[in-house]
């Protein structure tokens, strides 16, 4: 007799979704457990063999802790809003709200037949309102927030300002711009309300800064690391470059002692705390500051701080190297080696911060014609 398993696993699917056995209450006296999968872009006709690969590994283990008597928590949902999305809706020629839809339909066929033991009750998707009007709530309250490191938490803006009304920020011990000037009450009440919108920025937890982003002219978006191979777009394989542009930061460096200190006191593989530490990558050492010698042609003198975790090493120092996108290379570069600096910033601009990062052992630059001074010395 032959096992039909057609028959078998439709008879089984229908059960389970009928009787939503894999649903998660909200009141249990089960201990609770979280088996949490990444959701995938539908921005494809289907599913791929990558998608079931991590899915049947974790609902192994979302099963077996079911059996266990934990009331398990195993969602499944769509990260439908953005560029995937967007890309697969170009090049069929359809609107996105259409591809999504039909594409999402098709997912969950296939994970359906699949027999995941997915709570669908939890399903979410990132482009419906239900889901983004709340990490739009999260944005509002990390930009109303500012981290004060005396209470070592973050605290609400208005705080900050009723402080500055009354004291300025002589005495703030805030996670803050390093370019912040030191204000009085009096300087502080001086300000119109722009003006003092503006200075709050330099405290708020979510702020405008001109940083380096990985910009891809024909996709229209700044990219991730991750969505860079060898220098073009993951998707599409168009061309990145690095470029200066108005974006909004977060003060994740806030929270790096915290973070770590949590690591302590989680049941995690070493490994994994390890990759975890060297990620928030806290470093002990002294900021020195180093000002360029003039010329000639360099009339004026600029400092450059530089963080080192050897400071007794200075001695023996014996050049200075400053990444492409400084804001100095342009100012200190001499009229024969510019030329020459012009093109290494340029090859430089089409590799991502992974690449540049991952070539350690190729080393690579261009002089730019200018020395700084020796702080012991005083010599070039």
């Amino acid at each position: 007799m032959s096992y039909d398993f057609r028959r078998i696993e439709d008879k089984w699917q229908e059960y389970w979704a009928k009787n939503q056995t894999f649903r998660a209450e909200n009141k249990s006296d089960k201990k609770k457990f979280y088996v949490l999968d990444m959701f995938p872009y539908p921005s494809g006709a289907g599913l791929h063999v990558g998608h079931p690969l991590g899915y049947i590994a974790s609902d192994i283990y979302a099963r077996y802790k079911r059996h266990q008597g934990y009331n398990v928590l195993h969602p499944m949902g769509y990260d439908s809003f953005g560029l995937p999305a967007e890309q697969y809706a170009i090049q069929t020629g359809q609107h996105p709200a259409i591809t999504t839809e039909t594409n999402i339909k098709r997912y969950r066929e296939q994970l359906d037949k699949l027999g995941f033991s997915f709570d669908w009750s939890r399903e979410v998707r990132t482009s419906d309102p239900s889901y983004y009007k709340w990490t739009q709530w999260i944005f509002i309250q990390l930009f109303n927030s500012w981290y004060d490191k005396d209470s070592d938490k973050a605290e609400s803006i208005s705080l900050l300002e009723e402080r500055l009304g009354k004291e300025g920020n002589e005495r703030i011990n805030a996670v803050c711009d390093d370019d912040t000037p030191v204000i009085d009450a009096a300087q502080w009440n001086g300000m119109d309300r722009d003006e003092q919108q503006k200075f709050l920025l330099k405290y708020r937890l979510t702020y405008l800064a001109d940083t380096e982003v990985n910009w891809c002219p024909a996709l229209g978006t700044v990219l991730a690391n991750d969505e860079i191979i060898n220098g073009v777009s993951e998707r599409g394989g168009h061309p990145v470059v690095r470029k200066k542009m108005t974006q909004w930061s977060m003060r994740i460096t806030a929270y790096a002692q915290r973070l770590l200190d949590g690591l302590e006191t989680i049941d995690w593989p070493q490994p994994l705390k390890d990759a975890q530490t060297n990620w928030i990558g806290r470093s002990v050492g002294a900021s020195l500051t180093f000002y360029t010698a003039k010329s000639d042609e360099i009339t004026s003198s600029y400092p450059i701080e530089v963080f080192t975790t050897r400071p007794d090493t200075l001695f023996g120092v014996s050049f200075m190297t400053l990444a492409p996108e400084h804001e100095l290379v342009e100012k200190i570069t001499t009229k024969d080696q510019k030329e020459e600096v012009e093109r290494y910033v340029e090859k430089s601009a089409k590799r991502s911060e992974r690449d540049r990062m991952a070539d350690v052992k190729t080393i690579s630059g261009a002089f730019t014609g200018s020395y700084v001074l020796h702080p012991f010395t005083g010599e070039p």
